[in-house]
Order: C-alpha cells, then sequence, then structure tokens
C-alpha cells in the first residue's frame, strides 16, 4: 500500500482545520444529537429519558441507542414536506430506504407513520413482508436481482419492481408470465450527474454498475421493450444521483435529463409516463462543517426543479417519490461505548497522538475506514473540568485502519470506564457490521419515555460459534 492503513492523518497530532476548538467540551452541538439527547441532573447523557448509566448496565457495550420519538418525527417531516410541496400537482410519496437501517419494529413504524419502503435485497424485502409491511407499498431495488427475489415480490404483490438492466426487462416478463401476475416496474435511468456533498459533476460518470445510461438511446430502448412486454406495466422512471447531498444543485440537472427522457417517450413512442423517482441521498449532520437542510427546504427546491422543466417541456408535473434513508435514521441513533485503554504516543520532538480505545470499532462502523467518513464523539458518563484535548478514538480490532473517530475534543481526563458516545450513527452503521476478529455485533435498542426496548438482541459467542460445522 502507498497510505498507511491508519489514513493520511498518521502521524499528525495537529486538529483539522474545519473541528473547532470548544467552548464547552461537555456540550451537546445541537444538529448532533437526536431530538430527545440532553444531559440529566448529574451531568450524565440520557436519550428518550433513558441514562447512559442505564443502558451501559442493562444492555452493555458497545449498543446503538435509537430515539424512537426523533426517527418517527424525521420520517414524517419527509412524508408531509414532499406531500405539501407537490400538493398543486400529482402528488408526492416518501419511502424510506430500508438499506440505511431496517429491522421488524422499523418497518412497522414506518407503516403506521405512512411511508413506503424501499428494499434492495431478498433479506430486506424477508424482513419487510414479516413485519407486516403492505407489499403494495414496497419498491424492490437491485442491480443483479436472482429469480428467486424477484418471484418472491411478484408473488406477495410488491408494488413495483425497479428494473436495473435490458437484461432484466425479460427475466421480470419471463417469471410474470411464470406466475400469470402483471408486474408494476420502474426503469432506473442513469444521468451522468453525480452529487456529493456540495459538489455535482454532470459529465463521465456512465461508468457504474446501477441503471440504465440516457446517452446511446438505450434507457429508451428500455422503455420500448417494457411497452411491447405483456406481463409488465411501466409505472415510471427511477434515478438516483448520490449521497450525502446538501442542496439540490444535482437535482437540477438529473430531472431535465430524465424529464427530457419522459418528452422523448411522448413524441416517439405516444407514451405518457405518469410517475418519477428522484431517489434520496439527502444529507446529514456528521460534524460541524456540514449544514444540511431542511425537509421543507429541499421539497420546496425540488418541486420548483421540477415545475420549471416540466413547463419548458410542456409536460404536466408527473407523480413524484423520494426515498431518504440516512437523513431518517442517521440522526435518530448514537452508539454507546465504553473506554478500555488511553494511550498517548509520542511522535517525536512536541508531536503527540491520543489514543481513546473503545469496546466496539470498525466491526460496528467500518464507515471510517471504508468512505474516510468523519464522526464526533462526546464524553456522555459525566461532565469534565480538564481542557479538551485533541483524541483519536480506535476500536479493538487488530487493524491499524480501526478508527472510529479520527480527531476529535474530549476532555483530558478521560480515563478506563468512561462512557462515550458517537452520534449520527443510525445510518448504515449496523447494516455494514461484521464480526471481524469474531466479534459479536452489538444490539440495537429503541428509547422512549424512559423505556428500554430491544429491537435487535446482541449476538453471543454461541451464535458465532453455531454457525461453524468444522
Amino acid at each position: 500500500m502507498r497510505a498507511h492503513e491508519a489514513g493520511a492523518l498518521h502521524g499528525n497530532d495537529a486538529a483539522p482545520t474545519w473541528l473547532p476548538y470548544p467552548a464547552d467540551v461537555n456540550m451537546l452541538i445541537p444538529g448532533l444529537w437526536s431530538s430527545t439527547t440532553r444531559r440529566d441532573a448529574d451531568g450524565a447523557v440520557e436519550i428518550g429519558g433513558v441514562g447512559v448509566h442505564r443502558l451501559a448496565q442493562e444492555v452493555g457495550t458497545p449498543a446503538f441507542v435509537l430515539d424512537e420519538d426523533d426517527f418517527r418525527a424525521r420520517a414524517r417531516s419527509f412524508r408531509d414536506a414532499f406531500a405539501e410541496a407537490f400538493r398543486p400537482h400529482a402528488g408526492a410519496d416518501v419511502y424510506y430506504a430500508g438499506k440505511a437501517f431496517l429491522c421488524g419494529a422499523v418497518a412497522r413504524w414506518v407503516d403506521e407513520d405512512g411511508l413506503g419502503l424501499d428494499v434492495c435485497t431478498g433479506g430486506e424485502l424477508a424482513v419487510a413482508l414479516r413485519a407486516g409491511f403492505p407489499p403494495e407499498r414496497i419498491a424492490l431495488h437491485g442491480n443483479n436481482k436472482s429469480d428467486a427475489e424477484i418471484r418472491r415480490a411478484l408473488t406477495a404483490g410488491v408494488g413495483r419492481l425497479v428494473i436495473d438492466s435490458l437484461e432484466e426487462i425479460d427475466q421480470v416478463e419471463s417469471l410474470a408470465a411464470e406466475l400469470g401476475v402483471t408486474a408494476s416496474v420502474m426503469l432506473r435511468v442513469t444521468t451522468g450527474v453525480e452529487a456529493h456533498t456540495h459538489e455535482f459533476i454532470a459529465t463521465a460518470h456512465e461508468d457504474q454498475k446501477f441503471g440504465l445510461s440516457l446517452s446511446g438511446d438505450v434507457a429508451l430502448e428500455g422503455v420500448r421493450r417494457v411497452l411491447a412486454a405483456p406481463h409488465l406495466d411501466l409505472a415510471g422512471l427511477h434515478s438516483h444521483i448520490g449521497s450525502q447531498i446538501f442542496d439540490t444543485g444535482g437535482f437540477e440537472v438529473a430531472a431535465r435529463r430524465v424529464l427530457d427522457l419522459v418528452a422523448q417517450v411522448r413524441d416517439e413512442l405516444g407514451h405518457r409516463i405518469e410517475q418519477l423517482d428522484l431517489g434520496g441521498g439527502f444529507g446529514v449532520m456528521y460534524n460541524t462543517q456540514h449544514t444540511p437542510a431542511t425537509p421543507e427546504a429541499l421539497a420546496s427546491g425540488i418541486a420548483a426543479i421540477v415545475e420549471k422543466q416540466c413547463h419548458e417541456l410542456e409536460l404536466e408535473v408527473p407523480h413524484v417519490s423520494f426515498e431518504p434513508g440516512r437523513a431518517i435514521a442517521g440522526p435518530s441513533t448514537q452508539t454507546l461505548y465504553s473506554v478500555g485503554s488511553v494511550k498517548d504516543v509520542r511522535l517525536g520532538g512536541p508531536h503527540h497522538r491520543v489514543y481513546v480505545s473503545v469496546d466496539g470499532g470498525m466491526s460496528d462502523n467500518i464507515r471510517t475506514a471504508l468512505y474516510d467518513a468523519d464522526y464526533s464523539c462526546l464524553l456522555t458518563g459525566r461532565v469534565s473540568d480538564a481542557a479538551p484535548e485533541v483524541v483519536r478514538v480506535v476500536g479493538k480490532h487488530c487493524e491499524s485502519g480501526d478508527i472510529v473517530v479520527k480527531d476529535e475534543y474530549l476532555p483530558a481526563d478521560v480515563r478506563r470506564g468512561d462512557l462515550v458516545s458517537v452520534p449520527v450513527t443510525g445510518a448504515y452503521c449496523y447494516s455494514l457490521a461484521s464480526n471481524y476478529n469474531h466479534v459479536p455485533r452489538p444490539p440495537v435498542v429503541s428509547v422512549k419515555d424512559g423505556e428500554i426496548r430491544t429491537l435487535i438482541r446482541r449476538e453471543t459467542e454461541e451464535d458465532l460459534l453455531g454457525l461453524d460445522l468444522g
């Protein structure tokens, strides 16, 4: 490897420029923590009326702590914002993107709060169906769906399948014919737009595994084939441009390109496309350098874009749908850890690095290693009068790259046995969790009104050994 496994900051103890020196190292920074998170009279943090010491005692650490009220309020906020923004037209639906985090309880919350559910594998579909989620409000994604996955979706009556390739058109048609049903499908198109964190590029992004390219009339050919298939019903077009998006700039280019195809289908094939899914990818605040937009701002901004483009193309505004996942699940959850060793490593001269080791790591949050993601951290079991010091929070795995938080200010007296929390871990952390080094995965517990409810239990060594048949 050309770079050290621990990353580009290895051997550099200076705080990054975006990390401000804290006026109060004990402060819960607004936007980083779920809505019910606060400090109690003794200075310890509580979530949903449950203190971190009680959580550590009753469920252990590490643990994902999900604020139910916060999660559900975020889901309803997206539902209402997009419904209101597109009310003058054909309306809008919001599908929760289950890949962010999905379990039976979450599926039921999403159902009760009136959202659809987007799944992308047979396993996610199985969770949704076992939870009793209405299949007509489920969308099944995936770039390489198996016959078994498609057959299960069609048998269950899933509301729409998002077709990802020309080959899949024939696959779904064949299976629908076998079952004697008509499949409602959307075609995922690749717009050539990739949007990430305030930047979007409108060229050179055809090189990806998802969707049918708008260039070379591939997507138009897909529409033509679906319209000709006797057991397929074209519900609409789907586009997704990226993730951790903080504004609507990328949507402007993508929506224009998809709507150009809608107009082309009208003019050349005489077919009216009535639904458009513009995906999700809305960003969240992982630290103080992130400034996510509100659901209301996103909805009104995207509605204005779609209205303008449809007016210019002489199209009626279609029924639209969106798929927030991270923006609902992410900020609702924090990971509670116990501190183990605290090691001050001298690097020569005045330079040093303080490593704060916790009892989890890359098995419960791979995003720092995988995406170079930045997280925040807070001493949550107590308050401290000690001066702030830049530390690196690391896990217990046998990897130099096992970093949970690359840089954060914690009190200089942080010590073994302290409780610390990493916020905004509700999206993708459990979904990407592993048993690396044979470490059992943590539980996911929800908190609400002073009560703890286990959604996913902690794995045990017996669970791991039970799979080993050697």
